[in-house]
């Protein structure tokens, strides 16, 4: 058995530039999770093209991240719009003759309804906001991909697409949805060089999932919440694409992670007698 590296495993020279020059583009890149990732990948040498549709957030990222001598620029669009996607790939590709990395990040488990009061207009919604976009922004830019030979797609779902969530079956099939769309696409397009894979996000502190308020002095709490003692946070989610993104996963596509600090491994959702309802956060032990 040889000892030296065949020819075709990728020989990363410069560990701290692990995306240099690297096309990538980041849905919902300038707040939460995608805000860390933005900022870390442009800190790896990305050029990062943030598809935002805050434009105070998108505008505050690329700010920073050029204030650090990294490059970046925003696109205020909706990447669940069919003609805000056109837009966003026609300004891309003109500027790039290819995209690298494509990570998918948009997604909200909000309106929150219940599956009894729920309607076909509820479950439109969270098939916009957590499904259709990533079919919409992944098909303008597979084909980029595939001619430049290879590139690497990343979709953050949810824990919730890889277990049994009981707050709204419609939200946990959106990003199981996700998740098996990520493998199903691996096994398709890994003969051109595309790596897909998903990450299953859980216990991370966002605007949009604030673990903090009402839960305030209670870090004695967190060894029997997640497995790992602790609150997760966006950087946690934006090493792992970060990973995922560069050569040092060359030889991973199809996968699934989650990063959720061993809450699915560890357990999940339980009900509770007291409060009447299902929760994964128990105030008192």
């Amino acid at each position: 058995m040889t000892s030296q590296t065949p020819d075709n495993v990728p020989n990363i020279e410069d560990w701290n530039l692990l995306l240099d020059g690297k096309v990538c583009v980041v849905t919902g890149g300038g707040g939460g999770i995608g805000r860390g990732i933005s900022t870390l990948f442009a800190e790896h040498g990305a050029i990062v093209e943030i598809a935002e549709i805050d434009d105070g957030k998108a505008n505050s990222t690329v700010e920073e991240i050029v204030a650090s001598g990294g490059k970046a620029r925003a696109h205020v669009v909706d990447v669940s719009d069919e003609s805000d996607v056109a837009i966003l790939k026609k300004s891309i590709l003109e500027t790039h003759e290819q995209v690298d990395v494509l990570v998918n990040n948009v997604g909200d488990y909000r309106p929150l309804v219940r599956f009894l009061d729920s309607s076909p207009d509820s479950w439109n919604d969270m098939y916009n906001i957590n499904l259709h976009h990533v079919f919409l922004v992944t098909h303008a830019f597979l084909q980029s991909m595939v001619d430049g030979n290879g590139g690497s797609i990343i979709n953050l779902h949810s824990v919730e697409g890889m277990r049994g969530y009981p707050g709204d079956p419609v939200y946990g099939a959106m990003k199981a949805a996700v998740n098996h769309f990520s493998t199903c696409l691996a096994s398709g397009f890994g003969r051109h060089g595309v790596r897909v894979n998903g990450i299953g996000v859980d216990l991370t502190q966002t605007d949009q999932v604030n673990y903090i308020s009402g839960y305030e002095d209670v870090d004695h709490l967190w060894e029997a919440w997640a497995p790992v003692g602790r609150l997760g946070w966006p950087e946690d989610q934006a090493r792992v694409a970060l990973f995922l993104a560069s050569d040092l996963s060359a030889f991973i596509t199809g996968h699934n992670i989650p990063v959720d600090g061993g809450s699915h491994a560890g357990g999940g959702w339980f009900f509770s007698p007291e409060a009447k309802r299902f929760v994964n956060r128990p105030k008192t032990l």
